[in-house]
């Protein structure tokens, strides 16, 4: 379907200012272990949802704080996380993000990741590439393993992985130049898409988590999988393994054992 992609991300800008709330970012709900919600986080995806639906009615909703379960994937379909990266929110740890995508029977056709903290919008549609604020953005040339900076993510929600990931995190420390932990799984996608983060790896992510990020990745040359290698179904929780290709091919391989 057709999108015009500045009216939407006119309308993804304009959420800048709920981020910067700080009384409405300590309006806190518990929804589970470690597993938060503030007032911006609804702010934002009314906001989103309401304009979303202004301008494409018949496109269905997804978003993290509503009820999900009338979601057909065999037509087209908003997917919103409002702020990925609650508990940096919250503790004015200034590294979260919207993350959008459209999904058009099954397949990304739009994603959207905006950090509003720089100000840095990345854009990707399907067959014509990736951008940073407009400019062309590329992932890494790194190949070798040892020289390559790799975030993780540690499940937080899910305590019983706690063993299985720290022990993944290890053999990839033991084996990379370097890791790093955001706490934003949209903000290290995009990070991957642009070069700055080599790969990045997690389980149990939610397709608000990485549709987005699964297309900016994909666009601006790199790969997307599960941790098995296989392809990612956007319609539900799955492990995410990305990087600029060969280094997420390394991980696959090497360091990330089922």
């Amino acid at each position: 379907m057709e999108i015009n992609a500045e009216r939407v991300i006119e309308l993804v800008k304009s959420v800048r200012p709920l981020f910067m709330d700080h009384e409405r970012a300590s309006r806190i709900t518990v929804k589970g272990a470690a597993d938060f919600v503030t007032q911006v986080d609804f702010l934002v995806q009314e906001r989103m949802r309401s304009g979303l639906f202004d301008m494409y009615p018949q496109v269905q909703f997804m978003g993290e704080e509503k009820d999900n379960r009338d979601i057909d994937f065999s037509g087209a379909v908003w997917i919103l996380d409002p702020v990925d990266g609650t508990t940096n929110l919250i503790h004015d740890f200034r590294c979260s993000a919207l993350s959008l995508a459209l999904c058009d029977r099954g397949q990304m056709e739009l994603g959207i990741i905006y950090q509003p903290y720089e100000d840095e919008l990345f854009l990707a549609q399907r067959g014509k590439g990736a951008f940073l604020n407009g400019n062309p953005i590329h992932v890494s040339s790194v190949k070798d393993l040892g020289q390559s900076l790799i975030s993780i993510g540690t499940s937080p929600h899910n305590h019983d992985l706690a063993d299985r990931n720290f022990e993944d995190i290890k053999r990839v420390f033991l084996k990379c130049s370097d890791i790093r932990r955001t706490g934003s799984a949209a903000v290290d996608l995009a990070y991957v898409a642009c070069g700055r983060l080599d790969a990045y790896f997690e389980r149990c992510l939610n397709p608000w988590d990485f549709a987005a990020g699964m297309l900016l990745i994909e666009e601006a040359g790199g790969r997307v999988t599960t941790f098995a290698g296989r392809a990612v179904d956007v319609s539900g929780p799955s492990d995410i393994l990305s990087s600029n290709g060969r280094i997420g091919i390394l991980l696959e391989d090497e360091l990330l054992p089922l």
